[in-house]
Formats: structure tokens, C-alpha cells, sequence
């Protein structure tokens, strides 16, 4: 289905559905008179000689040099050239693609002052798969994402590289193939392609969609070790949770209380601890938290998505265009940090779960390191100190990027977000918690192997998941090619799915 841009609307959703799925997208025809009404306002302005930042004068520090009618013609183009300064790896086509709806929506508005034809193109290129070669790293998330921006805005004028059907093209030829006019760059054409945050806002909006995602999976990980450890499930009474009144944490509780519905742990046939550790007792609290963060953080994302991120901003209605920082990428940088390190929290939970399994003072009966043969095997104590060296390197990237400003532009650019090494780093924890997670949830399947009453329906269905990808350890075998497995089946979301299908929606 095809999304349509208007300005409004744009949902973590549709991104995705777009960036990974590669949904076609067109402009509402409301947003085509928009942009092209803001486009007639800015060459009335142009023809007046009216002084406007990045249009008729240079940018940044030499923003209070006029250019000449001869330099305005050249000076999106060396504008581009001059900010396409980024480093390294490609960003992944996914990532790219989101950025690129993104700007398209925020042109929508018609308070951009690009040509349509820029937009347009934009669209067509998505719709046609030439993605732009874009550097992941170089930008420092104010000015907008200028570098890796100023890559797609090449694409533009011909230039740059481009991947198209699998392969990677000269700009020109990848336009060429997929039959795209190469719109060139007049008069603000380019700072309109380069100047707000799209990449950050789109792989934070990716992000979201995945962490979402790892949260579910997270409880019922979390369900399947409080089955095997035979927790008291009294503090996962809905009462508890509405009393104090976090909307994560009751939301949590009843995604828990779902996955252990119709075992003998929840109808309380099998004799428990009067208060349980911290990690099985406060899982709602904790997730929960992780919930509430996603909740906020998602409000920002999808404001900026919906939003007008450049500058200047121009107002046709009022024939006025205003210079400002709608370019920093502070308001998603900061709950995306915080994102980071909710993901890393609710790791090192899993991991203190994961321990109890392990440890005989700890499991309620269970053998030592989930072995039969403790001495001559040493079972899943090797998981352990894997899962443990994946959290330091979390935690160290948990340190907020949003506090990290370098200052630049000879001071002019003084304040910046680092938003773009904030969404880097969250798919790096990202990527650790997939593993920590598959650790936990390996560790509970072969727990539940040892015992013997009946478990929740959720949990039973997702112990039957795992044991399609990995067998019960009954003799010591080199356990990485098993952790890489279950890394690859927790970021399949293949457990979740089968889940959701045996007790419904977990939220």
C-alpha cells in the first residue's frame, strides 16, 4: 500500500514500512500547492534582493556574507559539495531510505522553499530503489544531518554514488538506469535536502520499531526463567501495579501474567518463596520502566517526523521567512539516550536472571550450571561470562552522546546534539541485547527441560521455538554456533510471533 506524505501522519510504522519494506510513497496533492506556493514566495524575494540565510548569503560563519546574483547560482552546488564531508562505511539502505521519507514529509509542509521537482525526485528515487551512498559517521546532528545529507542531495545534481538493484553505481548512471531526470540545484535547493536531522530521526524511528519489539521479547524471556525458578507470581497482581500507577509497569504485569496463564505456577499449585530476589520480583517495575521511556521517546521521533525541520522556515501565508535552529537534533537525541541505556538496564536484569538459572544456592533445585554431569560438564557457565561481556560494552555505550558537544565553525555552531553517534551506538546495544536475551532465553528452555509441572501457555509455546534451533545441552558442545542462533531467532522476532499467536497481543 502506498503511504501518502502530507506533512501529518508519518508513524514509526509507515518509516519502516517504507525504509525496510520498500512501500512506495507519494506527496498529497495538498502538499504538491503547498510546496509549490512556498517556491513562488522565495524567487519574489529572490528577484527583491531580500537578504535570506543560505539563499543569498553563505552559511554558518559566513552567514553575513552576501553573495553576488552570479554566486547564487553556483552556491547550493558548492554548498553540497562542502558538506558531503562524512567518513567511512556506508549507513545501511534501510536507514537511508528513512531519512529520505522523513525529508520528504518535512517538505510537505511547503515552508521548505525548494523547487517541487526536488521532492519529487526524492519520492521517485524511493519508489525506483536508487539509494543514495551515504558515510554513516561525520555528522554532528545540528545544522541537520549535513554530511550524510549532502549525499543525497549529490544524487541531485548527477554526482555521488548510488545503489541500485543490488548494485553500487556512479550517481549519474544509478539515475540513468532507473530512468529519474537529474533534477540539478537551484536557489536553496540544496540546504532544503541537508538542513534537519532526517537520518537520526529516521534510524531512531527504526530503532523504536526494534526495541519494541526485544521489550516483548524481554517478558517472556522473563516469564519462562520465573517458571523455572518457581517464582511467587503475587507481585504480579494487577493491583500492585495500577496502585502505584506507572502505565509500563501494569502493561508489563499483564503481558507476564499472559504468558504463564494456564501453568501451575500461576494457578498456584507449586509451593514458593514468601518475597522473591529483586530480579524476579520487580521484572514489571523494571521493563516496565523500559516501556514508559520507549512511550516518550516515540513522541519526539514522530514530532520531528511530522514536523518542519530546517531553516530558515518560510511562512507564504504571511510572506515572511524566519531563521532559526529547527536543525538540532536535542529533542531526539536526549530520550534516545535514554532509550540506550533502558535497553542495557533491562539487560543487566536478564543476565541476573540468567545467574539464578545457573547458580545451585539460587535455582530452587535446579543442577549446577544447568548440567547433569557437573565436574565432567560444566553446562551454561560459559554463557554467562559471554552475557556478562556483552553488558560492559553496553554500559559503556550507554554514556549519553547528548552531552558531548564540540564546538564548531569557529564557534558559530557552538552547540551541537551528537545525535547521530547516539543512534549508532543504541544499534550497538541493540545488537548486544539480541544476544543476552537469546543467552537468557537458552538458559530458561533447558531449565524447564528439569522440570517437571505444567508451564504457562506462552511459555510452553516459546520453550517449543527454541528447541526448533537449538537441542537440550545434555553433554558439553561449543556453545557459540548455539548463542549465534539464539541472537538470530530473538532478532527474527520468531518467538514473539509464535507467542502472540498462542496468547494474543502482549501490548
Amino acid at each position: 500500500m502506498t503511504i501518502v506524505l502530507d506533512g501529518s501522519g508519518l508513524t514509526i510504522e509507515k518509516l519502516v514500512r517504507v525504509a525496510r519494506n520498500n512501500e512506495k510513497v507519494e506527496l498529497h496533492p495538498n502538499a504538491l500547492k503547498r510546496i509549490e506556493s512556498c517556491r513562488q514566495m522565495l524567487e519574489e524575494k529572490i528577484k527583491k534582493r531580500e537578504i535570506m540565510y543560505g539563499v543569498n548569503t553563505g552559511i554558518g560563519e559566513f552567514s553575513e556574507v552576501v553573495l553576488s546574483d552570479e554566486q547564487i547560482k553556483d552556491f547550493q552546488k558548492y554548498l553540497v559539495y562542502n558538506h558531503a564531508a562524512g567518513i567511512g562505511d556506508p549507513a545501511p539502505i534501510e536507514y537511508v531510505r528513512g531519512a529520505m521519507v522523513s525529508r520528504i514529509n518535512v517538505h510537505a509542509h511547503g515552508q521548505s522553499a525548494c523547487r517541487l521537482e526536488i521532492t519529487q525526485t526524492l519520492a521517485e528515487m524511493l519508489n525506483k530503489g536508487v539509494t543514495p551512498f551515504v558515510c554513516q559517521k561525520g555528522s554532528v546532528g545540528a545544522c541537520g544531518d549535513l554530511a550524510p545529507m549532502s549525499q543525497i542531495a549529490l544524487l541531485m545534481l548527477g554526482e555521488g554514488k548510488a545503489f541500485y538493484k543490488g548494485k553500487l553505481l556512479e550517481g549519474k548512471e544509478s539515475m540513468e538506469k532507473a530512468d529519474i531526470l537529474i533534477p540539478g540545484l537551484q536557489a536553496r535547493d540544496g540546504l532544503a535536502i541537508i538542513n534537519g536531522a532526517n537520518l537520526l530521526t529516521a534510524m531512531s524511528a527504526i530503532f523504536l520499531y526494534d526495541a519494541n519489539n526485544w521489550l516483548k521479547q524481554a517478558e517472556i524471556a522473563a516469564a519462562m526463567s520465573l517458571d523455572a525458578l518457581r517464582a511467587n507470581m503475587r507481585p504480579y497482581d494487577l493491583r500492585v501495579h495500577e496502585a502505584r500507577g506507572f502505565p509500563g509497569a501494569v502493561r508489563s504485569a499483564k503481558a507476564i501474567n499472559k504468558l504463564i496463564k494456564g501453568g501451575d505456577l500461576k494457578e498456584e499449585k507449586i509451593k514458593c518463596k514468601i518475597q522473591d530476589a529483586y530480579s524476579m520480583r520487580s521484572t514489571p517495575q523494571v521493563i516496565g520502566t523500559a516501556h514508559d521511556a520507549l512511550a516518550f521517546a516515540r513522541s519526539q521521533v514522530e514530532i520531528e517526523m511530522n514536523g518542519v525541520g530546517d531553516n530558515p522556515v518560510f511562512f507564504p501565508k504571511e510572506n515572511l521567512q524566519l531563521s532559526g535552529a529547527n536543525f538540532q537534533g536535542t529533542p531526539v537525541s536526549l530520550p534516545m539516550d535514554m532509550m540506550g541505556a533502558a535497553i542495557t538496564m533491562v539487560s543487566v536484569m536478564s543476565e541476573r536472571r540468567m545467574n539464578r538459572l545457573n547458580n545451585p544456592a539460587l535455582s530452587v533445585g535446579l543442577p549446577a550450571f544447568l548440567t547433569k554431569g557437573a565436574g565432567m560438564f560444566s553446562g551454561l557457565m560459559l554463557s554467562q561470562y559471554t552475557a556478562d561481556s556483552l553488558i560492559v560494552e553496553q554500559r559503556i555505550l550507554s554514556n549519553p552522546a547528548s552531552i558531548q558537544s564540540i564546538p564548531a565553525a569557529a564557534d558559530q555552531e557552538d552547540f551541537v546534539s551528537m545525535g547521530m553517534n547516539t543512534a549508532i551506538k543504541n544499534f550497538q546495544i541493540l545488537d548486544n541485547a539480541y544476544a543476552i536475551l537469546g543467552i537468557e532465553f537458552m538458559a530458561a528452555a533447558q531449565a524447564l527441560d528439569f522440570r517437571d509441572y505444567q508451564f504457562g501457555k506462552g511459555v510452553a509455546k516459546a520453550k517449543e521455538v527454541i528447541r526448533r534451533h537449538v537441542k537440550f545441552l545434555d553433554k558439553d558442545r561449543p556453545l557459540y554456533q548455539d548463542h549465534t542462533k539464539m541472537k538470530e531467532l530473538v532478532k527474527s522476532c520468531e518467538i514473539l510471533k509464535e507467542v502472540e499467536k498462542e496468547v494474543r497481543s502482549l501490548g
